[in-house]
């Protein structure tokens, strides 16, 4: 049986980590994942007007967003799509205040796999059909 990809939005500046994110899901075994990758949110934003994603991967600390606020402007926009944050900053004050908000999760980089990223990307996709907001 042939499943159709995951379509994974991958909002992050820095090169380096797009490009261990995209091996990472690369290697994924059971799930096929096609990456779309912006490296501003502005850019996230407009891609998000004219395709359709599963999930939503955003960095907090952007050139043109800092924080959670980006993640607030994405989710107020989008509020059908799974977010989950990825951060290089390994705060549980701000992780937690992320899942309050609406994060399906938060990621700290350099501390989980390729397979640890797909699990998270597959749980958040569930969790948001669950709350009845995931669109098709």
């Amino acid at each position: 049986m042939d499943t159709k990809p995951i379509k994974v939005l991958l909002i992050e500046d820095n090169i380096g980590d797009y490009q261990i994110i995209l091996r990472m899901l690369d290697k994924s075994e059971n799930t096929k994942v096609e990456l779309t990758h912006v490296p501003r949110l502005s850019t996230g934003l407009k891609v998000l007007q004219n395709d359709i994603f599963d999930i939503i991967l955003l960095d907090l600390g952007l050139p043109d967003c800092q924080g959670l606020k980006s993640f607030q402007v994405t989710l107020k926009k989008h509020p059908s799509i799974p977010i989950i944050i990825l951060t290089g900053l390994a705060n549980e004050e701000t992780g937690i205040n992320a899942i309050k908000y609406g994060a399906q999760d938060y990621l700290v980089k350099g501390e989980f796999n390729g397979k640890l990223l797909v699990r998270a990307i597959q749980y958040a996709i569930e969790r948001k059909k669950v709350e009845g907001l995931f669109i098709y």
